[in-house]
């Protein structure tokens, strides 16, 4: 990991949560059953996963309580396919709990799980890494980034299905891309170039950015130095960018929606990028 790049998120948590709350509270039933962009959950669905990521984070940090051990896991797919099963297991079971009863378990735990995240010593280990950065350890300020961008990715789809804006703000949003980008060079992690290529990121509007990483004569290093020379650099709106970053979208989705300058089979490899474990 870069150590020059670190990221502050936990005091967004408190506000985040507030407007999951506000939000949920003011759906219809019809809107509760709106399909969401992850194609297997409606919103309901996204807002039992949401209470699902507190709780089960609560048990495993806080508590020191890991329930059934994954068994067979050789590979980073087998984790995939282990947390999808949980993540289904779940869905299925909170299908008989109410909005209500939903609303008043996220209020609870969500605040019991900030409470718990801002006990964690910032530079010490986090108690799992974030797989999909390529990390075999990572530092609890990550983990609780990685926290943040699951809690926004999801409330952001709910807020998409049902057209409620609110979340797409630099406050808001620039954090989670910033997160999101630590992907960037493990994405290219078996890309060969010479020593010194550049590749970019540029996000548009006033909530968006640009994200580099170079090669060095070992591996892909992240940098937010913009006065470097691109070879190849891609560029999207917010939108396009967390719905291809979380696997929403597919690159073939999204190849007309962005815009390729310079070398383009670099460029292609960067519609390979997601940042969540899928």
């Amino acid at each position: 990991m870069n150590e020059e790049i670190k990221i502050d998120t936990l005091h967004l948590f408190p506000q985040l949560d507030e407007m999951l709350i506000t939000l949920l509270k003011s759906l219809t039933a019809e809107e509760w059953q709106a399909q969401t962009v992850a194609k297997l959950w409606k919103v309901k669905d996204v807002a039992a996963h949401l209470l699902d990521g507190n709780l089960r984070a609560l048990s495993i940090s806080r508590d020191g309580y890991f329930g059934e051990k994954p068994e067979n896991i050789h590979s980073y797919q087998d984790l995939v396919g282990y947390l999808n099963q949980l993540n289904l297991s779940w869905t299925n079971a909170t299908k008989r709990l109410s909005p209500e009863i939903l609303i008043q378990l996220l209020e609870s735990s969500g605040l019991e799980y900030y409470n718990h995240l801002q006990a964690l010593k910032p530079l010490e280990n986090a108690i799992f890494p974030v797989a999909w950065a390529g990390q075999e350890t990572s530092p609890n300020w990550f983990h609780i980034a990685r926290e943040y961008t699951e809690k926004f990715l999801h409330q952001q789809q709910i807020r998409d299905a049902i057209g409620k804006d609110g979340l797409m703000t630099k406050a808001f949003f620039h954090p989670f891309l910033d997160t999101f980008m630590f992907a960037f060079p493990h994405t290219f992690k078996e890309v060969i170039a010479d020593t010194e290529t550049i590749v970019a990121i540029v996000v548009t509007s006033e909530i968006g950015g640009k994200w580099c990483i170079q090669k060095t004569e070992t591996d892909w290093v992240l940098t937010k130095d913009d006065q470097l020379q691109i070879d190849a650099q891609v560029s999207m709106a917010p939108e396009t960018a967390w719905k291809l970053f979380s696997k929403s979208w597919k690159p073939q989705d999204v190849i007309d929606r962005v815009e390729i300058v310079g070398d383009q089979h670099l460029g292609m490899k960067v519609l390979d990028m997601v940042s969540v474990m899928a």
